[in-house]
């Protein structure tokens, strides 16, 4: 039996290990303030942005390891296949973080320093461009209208009657029980007339659904009663 013990380490340098992990850290961070600064949401969540951090340099570490063998290639991606992640991605633009980040600690473990760092800065400063010029941002700002009704009884018509008015249109998205069929919840989206505020919107629909619930969604900012 042969119990010779083999380092693998040797086929890199301690300084490309050093080097790799220390620019995926630099580049993920400046990812991770470019992320923290052109983010508009509430949804905001700090240990996201140092997941970003943290997975840069994982994706780096696991390049080393798996270097140009293939068959530690398909062993990592056996390994890893196994993890299974529950939170959801609340907005499709975090995404595109999260492969930038894997794409620059790819770069950065497979040592290709120069592109890992012209990759960041690029996306970067394009990423920066879209957010202070607002590219394809929708003229039309539209509201959603959440209203809560008891279940007797058609309300349907008189808050369409009351839409009509504050609104210059309005679409019917859904309709359903709630509190075990004790009341329903109406869902709508509408684009408020010019000079109509939300406020108005809601204390007019108010007046039509017994004191129940109302409330509009402006945007990113909530107002109910």
């Amino acid at each position: 039996m042969d119990f010779t013990f083999q380092d693998l380490s040797g086929t890199f340098s301690v300084a490309d290990i050093a080097i790799a992990l220390s620019l995926s850290f630099l580049l993920s961070a400046a990812i991770g303030w470019v992320y923290r600064f052109t983010h508009r949401n509430v949804s905001y969540s700090q240990s996201y942005v140092q997941t970003l951090v943290i997975l840069g340099m994982l994706i780096s570490l696991i390049m080393l390891v798996v270097g140009s063998n293939i068959a530690r290639a398909f062993a990592l991606v056996g390994a890893l296949s196994v993890v299974r992640f529950r939170n959801a991605i609340k907005e499709t633009r975090d995404v595109g973080f999260i492969f930038l980040v894997m794409g620059v600690g790819m770069a950065c473990g497979t040592r290709f320093y120069s592109l890992a760092i012209v990759a960041a800065f690029v996306i970067g400063m394009v990423i920066l461009v879209m957010y202070r010029f607002n590219w394809f941002a929708s003229q039309v700002q539209r509201q959603v209208v959440k209203v809560q009704v008891p279940p007797d009884g058609d309300h349907t018509g008189a808050i369409q009657d009351v839409l009509i008015r504050h609104t210059s249109e309005f679409e019917l998205v859904s309709m359903e029980t709630i509190r075990g069929g004790a009341l329903t919840e109406i869902m709508y989206t509408v684009r408020l007339r010019k000079g109509h505020e939300p406020g108005q919107l809601i204390s007019a629909l108010s007046e039509r659904t017994s004191g129940q619930r109302v409330t509009v969604l402006t945007g990113y900012d909530q107002t109910d009663l």
